[in-house]
């Protein structure tokens, strides 16, 4: 039976109920590697506080170090009898140095190891993400130079708004994701990785002991705060949100743009899967789980708040349960960035389809209302006499292009039609943008 850091004070033994009840050990052994930091900066701090000597801390070194290489080296299983990742590290610990190990918990708490393993946890999950991040930017900036100069329909309301660059929409998305690396990073910043706190009310070990003993360790300011603080997680969750709702949102417009009403992209076969019925079918399902897992994050984040508004100061069980949707946040969004970035990296653009969309005169009525404001005409007597027009153009079915220049000149006597025609091109549309900073 695995042993526990605690019971001297109790008569009976666990339930087995409250035994399985209370289990992390399923989904917190993932925090093992940083609990092992934790360990031996603790051993470190103890040596240097007298608590323990030079060879004890030396031969406790020696197992934590080869526990941490089991856990690198993928070769470390958790006791599924132990309470948590916590206990279970001891126990393999005192299996390593026998009674040594006991004079470990020496002036700390599993609060402060579960907020330090944490917090260690998340600054290494943030870092890898914003590699992801920048990878999926890195295939956004190789597609707009793969098709350099393309010109697409922009759209407002899913309706034909204006021409624009491919590279400006790709670019879009691109700073959204650019935002949130600096957002991450803001919260890796922020995210103060402490030891010393103990239970709540610190240890008998000077402050200037940790801020001296361990790097990237410091005494806590506050030690109620420090173990008690789950800021940390919310915060990054809540980013980790922000990064799916923009993902979900590239995801949903490549889905548009791959159905055969729009076709304006093809997406890999590798990317794709099939209907168990319908032969013909390529469905874009990556992009539709993409989608689908937004909810799910924003379900973690909603469960975390919901947990920690209710709190009293300090530990509180409750604040077990920020692992899992943690954890769970953290495995999503990095796998949505990988798939999407080689995605992104297979996508093909239907010129041709895209050329031919870019013939709709919609597309251009503001540069028209532009036309005759530079003609003298004010902006919104302008709008309205393009408006005029398009109505016109529609209920008749002709194209504007196509109308007499006495035809034009009823709406307008400022139009002229070789003018006029110049305006119905992609490429004159989008340089005449000129306020954007190229």
């Amino acid at each position: 039976m695995s042993k526990k850091l605690w019971g001297g004070r109790f008569a009976k033994k666990t339930d087995p109920l409250v035994e399985e009840f209370t289990k992390s050990i399923r989904y917190d052994q993932r925090i093992a590697e940083y609990d092992l930091l934790g360990s031996k900066a603790h051993v470190h701090i103890l040596k240097k506080a007298g608590y323990l000597t030079a060879p004890e801390a030396s031969k406790l070194t020696a197992a934590l170090d080869s526990l941490y290489r089991s856990v690198k080296g993928g070769t470390f299983t958790a006791d599924p009898a132990s309470e948590d990742i916590h206990t279970d590290i001891q126990n393999k610990l005192e299996g390593k140095v026998g009674e040594l190990a006991l004079k470990v918990h020496t002036a700390r708490s599993r609060n402060d190891q579960v907020a330090y393993a944490t917090k260690m946890y998340c600054k290494a999950e943030l870092s890898k993400v914003a590699g992801g991040l920048d990878l999926l930017v890195k295939a956004f900036g190789t597609a707009a130079e793969r098709y350099r100069g393309m010109v697409i329909p922009g759209y407002t309301h899913m309706q034909h708004a204006q021409p624009v660059y491919l590279k400006d929409y790709l670019g879009a998305y691109a700073g959204m994701l650019k935002r949130d690396k600096a957002r991450l990073a803001h919260i890796s910043d922020n995210i103060a990785v402490t030891l010393g706190s103990g239970a709540l009310a610190g240890t008998p070990i000077d402050a200037s002991v940790y801020m001296t003993a361990a790097e990237a360790v410091s005494a806590p300011v506050n030690p109620m705060d420090s173990v008690s603080d789950r800021d940390f997680v919310i915060e990054t969750i809540g980013a980790l949100c922000l990064i799916a709702t923009h993902l979900s949102r590239l995801s949903e417009d490549l889905i548009i743009w791959s159905t055969k009403e729009f076709d304006f992209v093809e997406i890999d076969d590798s990317y794709c899967t099939g209907s168990s019925l319908m032969p013909q079918k390529k469905n874009p399902d990556v992009l539709e789980l993409i989608r689908g897992y937004s909810g799910r994050l924003y379900g973690n984040l909603v469960a975390v708040l919901t947990m920690m508004k209710a709190l009293p100061l300090t530990y509180n069980r409750d604040m077990q349960l920020d692992k899992e949707p943690l954890f769970n946040s953290f495995e999503i969004v990095s796998k949505e960035l990988e798939v999407l970035t080689g995605l992104m990296r297979t996508l093909k653009f239907n010129e041709k389809r895209i050329d031919e969309c870019l013939k709709s005169e919609s597309l251009y009525a503001t540069d028209l209302v532009y036309y005759l404001v530079d003609k003298g005409i004010p902006f919104t007597p302008a709008h309205s006499i393009v408006g005029r027009l398009i109505k016109d153009s529609l209920d008749r079915g002709i194209l504007i292009k196509n109308m007499p220049e006495g035809e034009l000149k009823k709406f307008s006597d400022r139009f002229v039609k070789k003018e006029v025609l110049k305006l119905f091109d992609p490429l004159v549309s989008v340089k005449s943008k000129r306020s954007v900073k190229r």
